[in-house]
């Protein structure tokens, strides 16, 4: 085995502020976590931002963090055909025929950046890998296509249409190795994609533990009574609509206050009868964060779409019981081997369970108390670390 003392990261975004996805924070973490290691890191970048329009907002060029760490900006291609991204993508996202013509207008026309594309092809082979993701993106296909021989995919893949592109399977079948962030989403693209067995690993992501005082985020908004918590984008992909809609159904026909925090950006409108209910805490710092967790009685992870889902396990080191989407595998597998939560399907699944969650404080507390422990125990930075390393050591032998 040689270990992979040079290693390039590739993402849209660079999570320097933690206000950008799970995918951008993951692969900036795993970045910096290498560096410390001792391992020479670069991440390849764009100066974008925000993940709707991809203006540029960050002049380009290089910035060193550490000694071993150095972040790479590059602009954004100015020019695209959004008309054209749209029509594309509205076929592939209903799953109406396509053909592979309209899949590259599609990536054509995504987040795309010729000055990463020519740094990366000059000075590619410089590195011993290039760790890139997450897979939506035409920047990540298109920069994988570069050297393959060398690139470690971290895919973030979602059972979704855009999962089924079948450019997306030519790149999936063509990189040294790909890196999951749980079984599930392994197995998911060994049934897409068929690509074996030995070329993949599941890493997952560190997380540190911490303690938190519940009654910080209650006391900063006056929270007297039980509340119910969602931390994510606010968008229909996310499940967050039909969050709503339960929630509103479930106050008109149990009675007690219970309240909905929200943490997070995005836009999705309120039925009129539960907003009143609702606490928008939008954006918070880390340690407010960590206290609504704390403080919850329950924290729901509506999405069928993960990967991870980091909040999930960051409201278990909270000590939150959690209540998933049963047709989310990642979320439902955790809850599954963790015993920290429970996943319902129908409405009548999720007023069941969370009014069981909300009268027995001793079922949230033990629920809370073993996804902490699951948490600490499969997801411990040195433990992540360590499986990062070996997949990019060992990957090709």
């Amino acid at each position: 085995m040689s270990a992979a003392r040079r290693i390039a990261f590739v993402c849209p975004r660079f999570a320097e502020h933690g206000t950008v996805g799970g995918a951008e924070t993951l692969l900036r973490q795993m970045a910096e976590r290498a560096a410390a290691a001792g391992r020479q890191v670069v991440f390849l970048t764009t100066c974008a931002t925000d993940h709707f329009s991809w203006a540029n907002a960050v002049p380009p060029g290089a910035r060193r963090l550490t000694d071993n760490f150095e972040v790479r900006f590059f602009p954004v291609d100015p020019r695209r055909d959004i008309s054209a991204f749209l029509r594309a993508q509205n076929l592939i996202d209903r799953g109406a025929a396509y053909s592979t013509d309209d899949e590259q207008v599609w990536l054509r026309n995504s987040v795309n950046s010729s000055a990463l594309y020519s740094y990366l092809r000059e000075e590619g082979r410089e590195y011993d890998r290039i760790v890139m993701g997450p897979y939506l993106f035409g920047l990540t296909y298109f920069a994988a296509r570069l050297h393959p021989d060398r690139t470690m995919l971290v895919p973030c893949l979602h059972d979704e249409n855009f999962a089924r592109v079948r450019a997306f399977g030519e790149m999936f079948r063509s990189v040294r190795g790909i890196i999951f962030n749980s079984a599930p989403e392994r197995d998911l693209a060994r049934r897409l994609y068929g690509v074996p067995a030995e070329r993949t690993w599941v890493v997952g992501m560190g997380l540190d533990p911490f303690d938190a005082d519940p009654e910080r985020f209650r006391r900063r908004h006056g929270l007297t009574m039980p509340y119910l918590l969602y931390a994510g984008r606010r968008e229909a992909g996310k499940g967050v609509p039909l969050l709503l809609d339960y929630l509103d159904l479930y106050r008109k026909l149990n009675q007690g206050d219970l309240r909905l925090v929200l943490l997070g950006g995005g836009s999705v409108p309120l039925p009129p009868d539960l907003a009143p209910a609702v606490v928008d805490a939008g954006f918070v710092s880390e340690e407010d964060k960590q206290s609504a967790m704390a403080g919850a009685a329950v924290f729901c992870q509506p999405s069928t779409n993960e990967s991870f889902s980091i909040v999930l396990l960051e409201a278990w080191l909270a000590g939150a019981p959690a209540l998933v989407h049963a047709a989310c595998a990642v979320t439902t597998h955790h809850c599954r081997r963790s015993g920290g939560g429970l996943w319902f399907m129908t409405y009548a699944e999720f007023e069941a369970e969370l009014r069981l969650l909300l009268e027995h404080a001793d079922l949230r507390r033990r629920l809370g108390a073993a996804g902490r422990a699951y948490v600490q125990r499969e997801y411990r930075w040195p433990v992540i670390l360590a499986r990062f390393l070996e997949a990019l050591d060992h990957s090709g032998e």
